[in-house]
């Protein structure tokens, strides 16, 4: 009766195939998790409060890449393979955009759409104008957020609805917010304005040497889903205390 580990020869030749088996599973794996990034969903978190309260600290999308078309901001790093946008497709007023920071190309900026190519665009005391009209907004309950004193801090929140429909909540957190009133902004083509929904708290395309108008090729994706989220006093990678800082309320609701 023969003995394989007696053959040292066929072990060496079993662990390098093994190895080289274990190193194309790996490849294998990695292009697909690149190739479902790329041309599919690329997960986002939330490191600030500027989407509020849309969007709360803490939370974790998915942006479909799919939505817009492709560009080199598409793919990591943002390689310079192509320009402009391959099979693009229009952005809706009032999506929640992924994009990379205009002054860098490199930085991740979640914003809402408000101005579309050749809109014009002007914030005077707080009230969002679009081509000359004032935009509806509703001021409904007050907004509490819980501050690290105990305390919670009442905002006051309104309902703005764009003309094509679509509504979504904004805070003003103060009467006379730098953003409040602004000149007026001419959209040029193949760029976009876009805006946080905490008005008092974004740094967006109302500020043009800090974010500016968004070009189309700048766009990574439309904001989704939200596939998980946790409170303050909770991390990601924290599995055991999932179950006290989870806001499972959250978890797999549309981002709109």
């Amino acid at each position: 009766m023969s003995d394989d580990n007696s053959n040292p020869a066929k072990n060496k030749e079993d662990f390098k195939q093994n190895f080289s088996d274990n190193i194309w599973i790996a490849v294998q794996a990695l292009l697909i998790a690149i190739l479902f990034r790329s041309l599919l969903f690329q997960p986002f978190s939330i490191p600030s409060g500027s989407m509020l309260p849309t969007l709360l600290i803490g939370d974790y999308l998915f942006v479909s890449k799919y939505s817009y078309g492709y560009s080199k901001h598409s793919l990591p790093f943002s390689p310079p393979l192509f320009s402009d946008r391959l099979m693009g497709q229009d952005v809706t007023r009032g999506d929640v955009i992924v994009f990379k920071l205009p002054r860098d190309n490199r930085t991740d900026y979640i914003k809402r759409v408000v101005g579309l190519p050749g809109d014009t665009v002007q914030v005077q005391n707080g009230q969002l104008y679009l081509n000359g009209s004032a935009v509806a907004r509703q001021q409904i309950e007050d907004f509490v957020s819980p501050q690290a004193d105990g305390k919670d801090l009442q905002i006051t929140q309104y309902v703005e609805t764009l003309p094509n429909g679509v509504s979504y909540r904004t805070l003003d957190l103060v009467e006379t917010g730098r953003g409040d009133n602004t000149a007026v902004f001419n959209v040029p083509q193949g760029y976009y304005f876009v805006m946080g929904d905490n008005r008092d708290n974004s740094m967006d395309s109302r500020f043009s040497r800090a974010v500016g108008f968004v070009p189309y090729e700048n766009i990574v994706g439309r904001a989704e889903v939200k596939f998980f989220s946790v409170n303050d006093q909770g991390v990601f990678w924290k599995v055991w205390e999932w179950p006290v800082n989870i806001r499972w309320s959250r978890i797999f609701e549309a981002v709109e």
